[in-house]
């Protein structure tokens, strides 16, 4: 994982939650990481990772705070800790 995808892991973890933060990047730091991604005809993202799944709204150029907390909570649950597996 770059530097670049390291980055934006470690802003989808920080407090206070970042709101400038662009869905483009997530959806690459979700394929670095190794998870399956879908576009559904709905307007959003299907992502698989670890033997979790999870969708998310996809109309948006950045992630609302909203959206960065359900990102942050799905990697979670992949056992993902940006701190420990990737650090800076």
């Amino acid at each position: 994982m770059n530097h670049h995808h390291r980055k934006i892991l470690h802003a989808l973890f920080a407090h206070p939650i970042s709101a400038n933060i662009a869905m483009k990047d997530v959806e690459s730091v979700l394929r670095e990481l190794g998870a399956e991604l879908d576009h559904a005809h709905s307007g959003r993202l299907h992502a698989r990772l670890k033997g979790h799944s999870a969708s998310f709204a996809h109309g948006h150029h950045s992630l609302p705070k909203e959206e960065v907390i359900q990102f942050r909570k799905f990697l979670e649950g992949c056992g993902i800790d940006p701190a420990r597996d990737y650090p800076l």
